[in-house]
This record gives structure tokens, C-alpha cells and sequence, in this order.
């Protein structure tokens, strides 16, 4: 035909690596129809069907349907728009496969039941308004009597865990332990005892997190005694309590106990609260989430911010 160089099915397929048999399925699916016959009735193709059986062989790869392959190869659709839709199809799919790894990944590490499988399953799957409901409903467990306090909308919005539209594993497999842990009821009356004491010691006109306060009080003071390897019930710690004292008695302002064992005692049982290991999980869980710096856990300054003081209260 013109002079141009017809090739036997056998050609095509050590050119391409396609076999024989896909060759002749693409023939007959009318994908890539043969140029001519040889006079022994055999399909010959021209020098196209090498570049039309690689792009459907990639097409194949890409998981695309012989029916959209059969359009755009007879440009009944262009090819841009056939990739920008089984992109974003595949998009969905990673979405999808990333929330089962992250469960698998979870209920491999603990070893979790069917019913757990089941629930971290589910917690995966939420829907955007679904995961903010939960959230809503646990700042309000937790904050319940406080909205009016001048520090709620701040205390209240840096406790808020937004999962991002595109979640990385780790991110999935922290919000399903996040979730986990905010529906647990003793951890939202911890943390509702917790706000509700720290709001009585807020003075009225103070609007910056009392929690923030003193435990940046803590951590200034108290690691660097740590790191130096002072011992709770040393004298050289001594100083350290008197400031910390003399700090939390500024935070009461007028209802601060005028006896320092009372005041020493009152600050032993907040700081108490503040240690519970569930919260600094939450603010872990929480940071991964939303993707902000891993925290600095202020558990071994509480601890031994603690010690020093019952110590203290024991030997007075």
C-alpha cells in the first residue's frame, strides 16, 4: 500500500513483547485493526501499530477499561482528559489504601480483636463532619460550664485535632488513636476536673491559658534541675519549689492561701491533674494530626516538680 512496510502479527509481537493472542484480542476488540491481509488471508499492520499497541499496553499498565482505550484510540475522548479522571480515581484509591494500611498497621502493633478491628475500621471512614461532630462533642464534655470563660475559644482551639483532605499513614493511624481516646469517658472527666480547677485559679481579667502558664512555669524551672541532676528532696531544690510557689500564688491573685503549706498542697494536687499520662498521648497524637513539632513531654518535670513539693509538706 503506497510502498509502505506491512508487518505479520509475529513482527508486531517482538516488537511490542505483546503475545500473539493479546495482539489478535486488540484486533478483533477493533483497538488496533490491521492494515491489510496478506493473500494467504493473514492481518498485516503498518508502522503505526507499533505506537498504537505501546500506548495501549501503557493504558492497560494504568488500569484504564478497554472501552475508554477503544474511544481515545479513535479520539472519541482526548487522552488529557482520560488521564486527569483516572487520576483523580486513583487518587481516591490511595486515599482509601492508605486508611486500611494505617488500620493494619494499628491492629497489627496491638494485637487488637475482631471488635476493635472493627471499631478502628470505622473511625478510619468518617466523614469530615462525622470526625468534627466527635471532636465537638469531647471539647464540650470537657469545657462544659466554662464557654463563657475569656480563654475558651484559645484553650479550646489548640486542643482541636484537624485530620488534612490528603492524611499521611501516620497521620490516619494517630487520629484513629486520638478518636479512640476521646470518646473515653474517664480521660473527658479527668480533663473536665482539670479545666474546671484551672479556672478557678484564673484571675478574671487573665486571658492567656492558665494550663500554658503554669506548665511553662514547670518546664523553665524544673528541667534544667533535672538535667543538672538535682534530687527532688535536695536542699538546692528548695529554691526552686519557693518559685514556683510564689509564681501559682500570683496566678490566684486575691484567693491565693495565705499559708504556704495550703498553697504548696493546692499546687501538688493541680499539677497532679495535669500529669496524667493519657493528656500528654492526646497532645502527642495530636501534634502528629495536625502536623505540628512532636511536644516535649512535661511528664518528668511534673513528676518531679511533685515529689519536691510533698516532700517539702512532709518535712515542714
Amino acid at each position: 500500500m503506497n510502498g509502505e512496510t506491512l508487518h505479520s502479527i509475529g513482527d508486531l509481537a517482538r516488537r511490542t513483547g505483546l503475545t500473539v493472542k493479546a495482539i489478535r484480542f486488540y484486533a478483533d476488540s477493533g483497538i488496533v485493526p490491521p492494515t491489510d491481509r496478506s493473500t494467504a488471508g493473514y492481518r498485516l499492520y503498518g508502522a503505526d501499530a507499533v505506537a498504537r499497541l505501546e500506548l495501549v499496553r501503557t493504558l492497560r499498565e494504568l488500569g484504564i477499561g478497554l472501552a475508554t482505550i477503544r474511544q481515545v484510540m479513535g479520539q472519541e475522548v482526548s487522552l488529557a482528559r482520560v488521564a486527569q479522571t483516572h487520576a483523580e480515581a486513583l487518587d481516591v484509591q490511595i486515599r482509601v489504601l492508605r486508611q486500611r494500611r494505617a488500620v493494619l498497621t494499628a491492629v497489627a502493633r496491638r494485637g487488637a480483636t475482631p471488635r476493635e478491628l472493627d471499631d478502628m475500621h470505622r473511625l478510619a471512614q468518617l466523614s469530615e463532619a462525622e470526625r468534627q461532630h466527635l471532636i465537638d462533642d469531647f471539647l464540650a464534655s470537657v469545657f462544659d460550664g466554662l464557654h463563657e470563660h475569656p480563654a475558651f475559644t484559645g484553650v479550646s482551639r489548640s486542643l482541636t485535632p484537624e485530620l488534612p483532605d490528603d492524611p499521611d499513614p501516620a497521620q490516619i493511624e494517630a487520629w484513629i488513636e486520638l478518636a479512640e481516646l476521646i470518646q473515653n469517658h474517664e480521660f473527658r472527666a479527668s480533663l473536665h476536673r482539670m479545666a474546671q480547677d484551672l479556672a478557678v485559679d484564673r484571675a478574671p481579667d487573665d486571658t492567656n491559658g492558665l494550663p500554658r502558664i503554669l506548665a511553662e512555669a514547670v518546664r523553665a524551672q524544673v528541667t534544667p534541675a533535672i538535667e543538672s541532676g538535682i534530687e527532688p528532696s535536695s536542699p538546692t531544690a528548695t529554691p526552686i519549689v519557693t518559685a514556683l510557689g510564689a509564681h501559682y500564688a500570683r496566678i490566684l491573685a486575691a484567693t491565693a492561701p495565705q499559708d504556704p503549706e495550703e498553697l504548696h498542697r493546692r499546687l501538688a494536687c493541680r499539677l497532679e491533674q495535669m500529669n496524667d499520662p493519657r493528656r500528654d498521648r492526646y497532645l502527642s497524637l495530636l501534634a502528629v494530626v495536625n502536623g505540628w513539632p512532636a511536644p516535649e513531654s512535661l511528664a518528668p518535670a511534673l513528676a518531679w516538680v511533685c515529689e519536691a513539693l510533698h516532700f517539702r509538706m512532709a518535712h515542714q
